[in-house]
């Protein structure tokens, strides 16, 4: 059995009923990908990042020397929560420009980022498949919402691969311009970074407009920041689902304060399944 927290649970189940009453066409998903939809953990150990694979088993050493100066000079700004929110913006923007630039300078190529989500690392939570099929089914749109290490391009990878590339389905990530081989040459705009991943840049996309009147929410993420994906959304109820996947009692504490329904030890998807399928049956 999944083991779950409920942090208000009469709350909760006002919000649920809520959504339940409005109907599924007045519905939509919003989910991070790394580490929400994919598990975090493989064979008891931390799942790596894209970039971190990208850097181990396809770029030269001097490409990871170069890439944690990055890390080193951004993090702390990152992290630091006595950093104002504007100033985080403009510093992340300019840390995922200057990652972009270094790995364009190692010929980066679609070829790679395949290979590199081969990885048996990147693997969905259990009972995934009935997640996306229950959404696509009933028409319910799915907002995949990632600033990681995770691009457009290897989420759409993913998917495919596990035949789950449904029509319901929106990536909205950072993504690249390729040349004629394929090599990549610069970032689409806007860039997405931790602290603009919302609903606010997502009126830059074509699927706003078919999401603007599904005023109910389900959303999933694994990182405190990632109860902010609604921000900038004019909703009515909203159901914020955090995967815990680093279970300290301080982290119980501080997310029990954001998230209604908290899924611990890196669990499956069955709880958010079984929710879906009251909301659309």
């Amino acid at each position: 059995m999944t083991n779950i927290i409920i942090s208000n649970p009469e709350d909760f189940d006002q919000k649920f009923q809520n959504i339940i009453a409005w109907w599924p066409e007045h519905f939509h998903v919003i989910a991070d990908f790394d580490r929400t939809l994919t598990k975090a953990s493989f064979e008891g150990k931390i799942t790596t990042s894209l970039i971190t694979r990208l850097q181990n088993w396809f770029f030269p050493s001097e490409y990871a020397a170069e890439s944690n100066k990055i890390f080193a000079k951004y993090h702390p700004i990152e992290i630091d929560v006595h950093v104002p929110l504007d100033e985080k913006k403009k510093a992340m923007h300019q840390r995922r420009n200057e990652q972009f630039s270094l790995m364009f300078s190692y010929w980066l190529t679609r070829d790679i980022i395949q290979k590199a989500m081969q990885s048996e690392e990147t693997a969905f939570r259990i009972w995934y498949a009935e997640f996306f099929d229950i959404l696509n089914s009933n028409h319910i749109p799915l907002l995949i919402l990632s600033a990681s290490g995770l691009w457009y391009e290897s989420i759409y990878y993913c998917l495919e691969h596990e035949n789950r590339l449904h029509d319901n389905i929106d990536i909205i990530s950072n993504a690249f311009v390729w040349d004629e081989k394929w090599i990549a040459i610069a970032a689409r705009e806007p860039i997405i970074h931790s602290f603009n991943k919302d609903e606010t840049v997502v009126k830059n996309f074509p699927i706003y407009e078919e999401i603007k009147d599904r005023k109910n929410i389900i959303l999933l993420g694994d990182w405190l920041w990632d109860a902010h994906m609604a921000d900038g959304f004019d909703y009515e109820n909203i159901i914020k689902i955090w995967f815990l996947n680093n279970d300290t009692p301080e982290n119980r504490e501080q997310f029990q304060k954001t998230f209604d329904l908290i899924i611990l030890d890196d669990g499956p998807m069955d709880e958010v399944n079984s929710l879906l399928a009251k909301i659309v049956w």
